[in-house]
């Protein structure tokens, strides 16, 4: 669950003051019932959901002391499930997502859910796996199906459009993820395709692989997953990039750009817990700030890192202090 090389810095014109406003909201107790943009908005009037089964809730649990202290912070803060079909089979994915939204449900929460399985995952780097291209659209359907009648928002294969151009396989990503889109879409499940992040493709070039990939049909985009940039430098590229996009809404994962990139990708040091989970109303397209990659675990083996996904209790040490 690593993202990609930061490229060359997108220079974007537009300065949203009023947006700015969103850093201010960090300091928002997490279980607070929280209030977005517009009735549609899907964080309006409900907390997210915290799963009691996290790898930071365990580490936790397991932690004494100071180091209890510092990953109770990121455990007790509601963070996106990711779903790989390494760990969820179609066989089992269906009722784990169910029982879930159903917890959720019950408890007045959202549930956040990454879907991490399409075919050629992450180009066979850091995060490389998935499902062959018969498997996935099952293993989709099975998400879709244990969703059904159930509120939740899906966070659609991150790097899965803005990497497919160095996978040399854009048509072929466009494919699926507009197939994935079409077995998702759902009354009570809002879905954000992944829009990569402001320092790695164009506006329009990313506008376009969104377009192709179906962002009509769903809520909108989300931007920053697993990377560090500024909640700022977002903003002002997620606006050009939702004007292009005839007004699309987007999410900003704020999970550890407290300070912002340091150029670096993968485990870059001298990084921070960024702003607490929060819906937006300011008059943007934003719907909510979202810990959608999870704190202190490995972007892959670097940087002393162990391999992507793992917990790496070193790093969330590091995140918070």
């Amino acid at each position: 669950m690593a993202k990609r090389p930061v490229f060359s810095k997108q220079l974007v014109a537009l300065c949203v003051v009023a947006s700015l406003a969103v850093i201010a909201v960090s300091g928002w107790a997490v279980s607070r019932v929280i209030t977005g943009s517009g009735s549609d908005n899907p964080f309006q009037s409900a907390g997210l959901y915290v799963a009691p089964d996290s790898k930071s809730a365990l580490a936790t649990a397991a932690a004494t002391g100071a180091e209890k202290t510092a990953f109770e912070s990121i455990s007790t803060t509601p963070a996106a499930i990711w779903l790989l079909p390494e760990d969820f089979p179609t066989a089992d994915v269906g009722t784990y997502v169910s029982s879930v939204a159903t917890t959720a449900a019950q408890q007045e929460k959202t549930p956040v859910f990454v879907v991490y399985g399409i075919p050629n995952r992450d180009c066979s780097q850091e995060s490389a796996g998935g499902l062959t291209e018969a498997e996935y659209p099952g293993w989709v359907q099975a998400i879709a199906d244990g969703l059904a009648s159930k509120k939740a928002v899906v966070i659609l294969e991150p790097d899965s459009l803005a990497l497919s151009e160095e996978c040399g396989n854009t048509s072929e990503r466009a494919a699926q993820v507009n197939d994935a889109v079409d077995r998702l879409l759902s009354p009570t499940v809002s879905v954000y395709l992944d829009g990569g992040h402001s320092n790695w493709k164009s506006v329009q070039v990313q506008a376009d692989l969104l377009t192709a990939a179906g962002v009509s049909k769903v809520r909108g985009f989300a931007t920053n997953v697993s990377n560090f940039n500024t909640t700022a430098d977002e903003i002002a590229y997620n606006e050009q990039l939702s004007a292009q996009l005839g007004g699309k809404n987007y999410v900003i994962d704020t999970s550890r750009n407290g300070n912002g990139s340091n150029g670096e990708w993968c485990n870059p040091s001298g990084r921070a817990l960024g702003d607490s989970p929060t819906a937006v109303n300011d008059g943007t397209a934003l719907d909510a700030l979202l810990w959608i990659k999870n704190p202190g675990e490995s972007d892959g083996q670097c940087n002393g890192g162990p391999v992507a996904g793992a917990w790496w209790p070193e790093g969330a040490l590091a995140l918070t202090q």
